[in-house]
């Protein structure tokens, strides 16, 4: 396939670039953090960044930025992301470069996606001269559960330059090595928690008549709530509630006067999220009334519907297939269940975010330790087409790729 010369020299920027890459990423595996902010990290994404014609601008919620490249046009602006986050979990990869910090990993490739950004922004800059637009590049911290896309933007970074669209890329080690897949729409769940608290009255374990015993009660809850979600919500607009935990108890020979129930909501629209709210504030304290008991019922919201939006997608597939073949995209045929702060972006600016296929090298993408595993392990030879999707979607669209 004869490539167009834009598309071919992106991919060799990236080629040329996966070495430092590599290093880069590594470096920040080794010292994973957590939460808003990420001090070692953050300065990792400025070191890579230093002496590039950029502006940085700051927020103080977090130690995420954004890094801002003005071509000599004066036209439309994207925003491509990086998140740089770990998660809370103990490594077991056996990697040389594994985490040095107990209980944080990079589980969920965020280590990839920062020296990505970096790579990109290095080779833009590189054609800073050629863009007809301006580039935000944002470092993210705070994606795994701490809202950080939502805090930066409440900080107004996207507001010192506006973005007409945003990008973003996640790898996954469930998708092959290499190929991009992604859909229009819904492409990733909201996610709320809950916790149902139900208190009755504590007793003797032999005498369960004298007591009011919370135990029972919270096991016909997490029944219940199954059926609950299948008979109120629409099957062609799916809910899925998962209990994640129940505590209860001291020993063996007492009733407890409380036991909790904790767990997560996910929803693809705002209607069968709605149903899903109200149909635990109504099923749990009802059932424990029945049994002389109360319930109070605490829900969480958490990361909206990722949604992205056709145009955006269309011009995700035209780039990968330019420069990679036909075969370098998948359209995914369903949206997936995990969760995205990303979404935030994308429901101010109109955009995608695209898998990225990372399966290490002789491993099966549908058998190999998935995103939040503490034995996820990526092929990082996948960083290179990264960085030239990062940089040939950035171009597309200041040349007009499609109409926000």
């Amino acid at each position: 396939m004869d490539l167009p010369q834009s598309s071919q020299r992106w991919i060799e920027a990236g080629e040329a670039l996966l070495p430092d890459l590599i290093a880069l990423r590594r470096a920040i595996h080794a010292e994973p953090e957590l939460g808003l902010h990420l001090p070692l990290t953050t300065a990792k994404a400025k070191a890579a960044l230093a002496g590039l014609p950029l502006e940085i601008h700051e927020g103080p919620s977090t130690t995420g930025f954004m890094a801002v490249l003005r071509g000599p046009a004066n036209g439309r602006t994207v925003l491509l992301r990086g998140d740089m986050d770990a998660l809370p979990l103990h490594e077991d990869t056996g990697l040389e470069f594994s985490s040095q910090h107990d209980g944080a990993m990079h589980a969920c490739g965020h280590d990839t996606h920062v020296a990505m950004l970096a790579g990109a922004a290095r080779a833009l800059c590189a054609r800073k001269d050629e863009l007809a637009g301006t580039v935000i590049f944002m470092f993210q911290p705070g994606e795994e559960g701490h809202h950080g896309a939502r805090w930066m933007m409440d900080d107004g970074l996207l507001d010192v330059v506006t973005p007409d669209a945003a990008f973003a890329l996640h790898v996954s080690p469930n998708v092959p090595s290499g190929v991009f897949a992604g859909r229009a729409g819904p492409l990733l769940a909201a996610a709320d928690r809950f916790e149902i608290a139900v208190t009755g009255r504590g007793g003797h374990a032999s005498q369960p008549h004298d007591a009011c015993d919370p135990i029972p009660i919270a096991c016909e809850i997490v029944t219940a709530i199954q059926a609950m979600v299948t008979r109120t919500v629409p099957a062609f607009d799916p809910v899925v509630v998962t209990v994640g935990r129940i505590e209860a108890g001291t020993t063996n020979n007492v009733i407890p006067e409380r036991a909790v129930i904790e767990g997560t909501i996910r929803s693809f629209s705002e209607h069968s999220r709605e149903l899903a709210h109200a149909g635990l504030a109504r099923l749990a304290p009802n059932i424990a009334a029945a049994h002389g008991a109360s319930a109070v019922v605490d829900i969480d919201p958490g990361f909206p519907v990722t949604v992205c939006k056709a145009p955006a997608v269309d011009l995700a597939e035209r780039v990968a297939t330019d420069l990679f073949g036909a075969q370098a995209w998948r359209t995914m045929p369903s949206p997936a269940m995990g969760a995205e702060d990303f979404a935030y972006v994308l429901q101010k600016v109109p955009g995608a975010m695209v898998f990225l296929g990372a399966t290490p090298q002789g491993g099966d993408f549908r058998s190999c330790c998935a995103l939040h595993s503490n034995r996820m392990v990526l092929d990082e030879n996948v960083m290179a087409r990264g960085v030239a999707m990062h940089c040939a979607y950035a171009e597309a669209f200041l040349s007009g790729g499609f109409e926000p």
